[in-house]
């Protein structure tokens, strides 16, 4: 640990020395006072992202929830419907709406592809470092600010992820523009309450996209850096009040609606998708450790600056010049808040920790600004390095991976089967989305094990029924489970070889991601004719 300051009043009890710990020695540098925008830097935060981002927008949708979120719109879309979100023609609960109608507005102005629905996240991520840019100059000074943008934007884990069609794209702009200007609206000491409706709209936004994670981020690092530093606005309880009612203003006219429509998902959604989801996970189940690996990976190259950082922490004199600023903690401690938090979740997917990206980034960037990496040839080298490598993958490697992965490899093929429209098309055992998307049928039926019987039942009064098999093994247990009174009257399987070597086939699988089998399947009286 580095040495304590000479000049300081030790603590005298326990909760204090965190407090002082905070301010004397880890984070006891001064801000940076250089925060005019500069030209180039602008340019900079412009153009780089752009040029990852906008190009290749027009690949093919990745299953299972690209295909999901770009069909959910488009049969809002078709059906002029903006308050209960459909999937294959029935209510789809599991999420708020914000993503759904972005998306569909990009539809009407760009008509319905991939490009009009990936431009949605594609902005999002865009935005969020223009925000880490333009906002993070005003407390941690312009070159930090600028560092931390271009740390963001050459993170695979997070221009690499959120640029798809997720929701966690638009989550991560909504908390990082509600954390920059909450923090803005208490560091000075006087609460500004421009910023501070700013960050409450901003907030309930985040809300609108997928739940109340979006006050779960933003509140207990407000209430932490209070303590710690002593130094922030005092937010009273008018505040809050006003914070929440702004939440509510946005968020309400939508949930009043769908209560009055589906009653059923305040309860589905709040407690099945929040709280049970957290406590009691019923789906994505992974160890505390998860994110550990995929931090490791996906936020290099600022996994190795971090690394300095740790020992600058750990190690630096505090008389240093080159001392964190508090603002530089703050957001060392809203990421790391982000990640604890999910970690402590029992339910766990790699892009739940995206929020965690930005603020990471911030400290990161305070740290560069004020230590020899700022000036270091093997920082630009390191950064232009991994751009690079990431416009590779991004406009040639996933392109090319997600064409071969997709279930629409064959469209003629697929075709056959699913583009008639007086056709029943019954997905098994989940949903093929793109599919669906592709072919513009909006009642492909996904049919799980335990609904299996009753879906053979319904096959004795139609004169087919298509199958489409997601899983490998489906179509052989399929096959098992088939009554003498259907017969299989025509089969196809997908399993294929690239051509492009056996390093190349087990990368995109032995089949589509999601289609494996497809299968008609008739009534033996009907195949006797």
């Amino acid at each position: 640990m580095s040495a304590l300051p000479t000049t300081a009043v030790l603590p005298r009890s326990l909760p204090e020395w965190l407090p002082y710990l905070w301010n004397h020695v880890l984070f006891s540098g001064n801000a940076d006072p250089r925060t005019r925008p500069r030209f180039l830097s602008l340019v900079l935060v412009l153009l780089l992202p752009a040029t990852l981002l906008y190009p290749t927008l027009s690949y093919r949708l990745l299953e299972p929830d690209e295909g999901r979120y770009a069909q959910i719109p488009r049969e809002m879309l078709l059906a002029e419907e903006w308050i209960v979100p459909t999937l294959q023609g029935e209510a789809y609960l599991d999420k708020p709406p914000l993503m759904y109608w972005l998306v569909r507005l990009s539809y009407t102005v760009f008509g319905i592809n991939e490009f009009a629905a990936r431009l949605v996240p594609a902005i999002c991520v865009h935005l969020t470092i223009l925000a880490v840019y333009l906002m993070g100059r005003r407390s941690l000074g312009e070159r930090a600010a600028l560092w931390a943008a271009l740390l963001l934007t050459a993170s695979p884990g997070f221009l690499g992820v959120a640029r798809l069609l997720l929701l966690d794209g638009l989550l991560t702009l909504c908390v990082t523009t509600s954390l920059l200007c909450a923090y803005e609206a208490v560091r000075t000491g006087r609460l500004l309450r421009g910023w501070w409706v700013a960050a409450a709209v901003a907030s309930g936004l985040g809300f609108l996209t997928k739940g109340p994670i979006s006050e779960v981020l933003l509140f207990p690092p407000l209430v932490a850096i209070a303590w710690l530093t002593r130094s922030t606005a005092r937010v009273g309880w008018r505040d809050v009040a006003l914070f929440g009612l702004i939440v509510l203003a946005v968020n309400l006219p939508w949930y009043i609606g769908i209560y009055r429509q589906q009653p059923e998902f305040l309860g589905y959604f709040f407690w099945q998708h929040n709280v049970m989801r957290f406590l009691k996970p019923f789906d994505h189940l992974q160890p505390v450790w998860y994110y550990v690996p995929i931090l490791l990976g996906g936020f290099l190259p600022g996994v190795l600056i971090g690394a300095s950082l740790a020992r600058r922490l750990l190690l630096r004199p505090t008389d240093s010049q080159e001392a964190l600023s508090s603002a530089g903690g703050f957001w060392l401690l809203v990421g790391a808040w982000c990640v604890f938090f999910f970690s402590c979740s029992g339910s766990k997917l790699p892009t739940y920790i995206l929020p965690a990206f930005p603020p990471l980034c911030l400290a990161l960037g305070d740290f560069l600004a004020r230590s020899s990496w700022n000036t270091a040839t093997a920082t630009r080298m390191l950064l232009g390095g991994m751009l690079l490598l990431m416009g590779m993958i991004i406009h040639v490697g996933l392109p090319w991976y997600a064409e071969h992965r997709s279930p629409m490899v064959r469209p003629d093929l697929i075709a056959q089967y699913v583009a008639d429209p007086n056709t029943v098309v019954v997905t098994y055992p989940r949903n093929l989305d793109s599919v669906a998307f592709y072919t513009q049928r909006n009642d492909l039926r996904p049919v799980r094990t335990t609904e299996l019987n009753s879906t053979l039942v319904d096959c004795h009064f139609r004169e087919k029924t298509v199958f489409l098999f997601t899983h490998d093994h489906s179509y052989q247990a399929f096959c098992e489970a088939l009554p003498p009174s259907l017969r299989v009257a025509t089969h196809e399987s997908l399993r294929r070889v690239t051509g492009y070597g056996r390093l190349a086939d087990r990368l995109v699988g032995e089949t589509p991601w999601g289609l494996c089998d497809i299968a008609v399947i008739v009534p033996v009286q009907l195949q006797s004719r």
